[in-house]
């Protein structure tokens, strides 16, 4: 029998296959000294989203946690964003699906907790757990063997690399669409606004990046924001390579609310409180409108869609400014401030690929082709 770890880390995870879709949870407890699992556990909990998955997570790493080492102090890994600021108290509860499973959570909480945020490459435990529980693979409950402490990062990079001779990474070029009237006139143009077509220089800038797209290979999907300007640019790379575009609503540009189709100098003269705050934090979102923080919420979680559907395939997604930034923020495993930094060009592309040990690489970034 061994010794009562001072230190637990909880590693939970959810996932659906279609969100809402058949869906499963995965979640482990680590001695957080040694690194040993103590307990894991993996099922599929029917027809769910992604975030009520998640809480499932959550909730079955509570609940070993208090059966292999009570009264421990634990620190929380997972990376739902949501998830862990909703339980830090940080962000608000909303959605009617989240409120029991979070009462839920916190009626578990008996010890001092850390919550921490991970990028999806340093979850790949209980993300295992989940996929293998919608494989229909049978996950063993309780300690899996011997523990160990977690590699160096050092050695973590070399396997990384020395494997991927034998690994297809998924790839999915960004493509922005080409410019409408509201691009020219630098307006805020995002869903649920006036929806503008291309102009005539955008079907040009589309055709050029079309045939860009079909010069680097074989393409296996075409996937497009619902926005008139997006799906007119993805017909265009469609026509060029006598593919079908799929609707991915999930990549549609941001709603501005009241803002749409004002300059940013409007608006900062007409709102400039709610600019100022909008600015400052990602979870404050423009009158009728929407935040940088659920923008990046449907976006990872497209992009978690994407990667499993697609898996090894070559992706185009024609989208906007937002969703493409916040595409290579997942990339980058950054802070939301460094969307800001990035210039991003009408009918650009920036090409991101996705390796199966988690770790992805820019390939190219707002590429405009000649």
């Amino acid at each position: 029998m061994t010794d009562q770890p001072r230190r637990v880390v909880i590693e939970a995870d959810g996932g659906s296959r279609g969100n809402p879709g058949p869906a499963a949870y995965g979640a482990l407890v680590r001695d957080a000294d040694t690194g040993q699992v103590l307990a894991q556990r993996g099922e599929t909990i029917g027809i769910a989203t992604n975030n009520v998955a998640e809480y499932r997570g959550l909730i079955a790493g509570l609940e070993m946690a208090a059966e292999v080492a009570p009264g421990v102090e634990i620190e929380v890994r997972m990376d739902s964003k949501l998830v862990v600021e909703q339980m830090a108290g940080r962000w608000k509860i909303k959605h009617a699906d989240m409120k029991p499973l979070a009462m839920q959570a916190q009626r578990l909480v008996s010890v001092p907790i850390t919550w921490t945020w991970v990028p999806r490459a340093e979850n790949k435990a209980a993300d295992t757990l989940v996929n293998q529980a919608l494989d229909g693979k049978t996950v063993a409950a309780g300690v899996p063997g011997p523990g160990r402490r977690d590699d160096t990062a050092a050695e973590r990079i070399g396997r990384t690399w020395r494997s991927r001779g034998q690994q297809t990474p998924t790839t999915v070029m960004l493509l922005r669409h080409g410019v409408t009237e509201h691009t020219v006139s630098k307006l805020f143009s995002g869903h649920g606004g006036a929806d503008p077509g291309l102009t005539d220089l955008g079907r040009e800038q589309a055709a050029r990046a079309a045939a860009h797209i079909a010069r680097r290979g074989p393409i296996d999907a075409i996937l497009s924001s619902p926005m008139q300007r997006t799906r007119e640019t993805a017909a265009v790379v469609a026509d060029q390579l006598g593919l079908d575009v799929g609707i991915e609503p999930r990549f549609t540009e941001m709603a501005f609310g009241d803002w749409d189709g004002y300059g940013f100098g409007e608006v900062l003269e007409r709102w400039p409180d709610q600019m100022s705050r909008w600015l400052e934090s990602p979870s404050v979102a423009p009158p009728g409108g929407e935040s940088m923080d659920s923008v990046y919420e449907r976006v990872r979680e497209a992009r978690d869609d994407l990667l499993r559907e697609h898996e090894g395939k070559t992706v185009v997604v024609v989208s906007h400014v937002t969703p493409i930034k916040m595409m290579v923020r997942l990339a980058l495993d950054a802070s939301v401030d460094v969307i800001h930094r990035f210039e991003l060009s009408p009918a650009s592309i920036t090409t991101v690929q996705w390796w199966p040990d988690g770790h992805p690489v820019i390939q190219e970034f707002s590429v405009v082709p000649d």
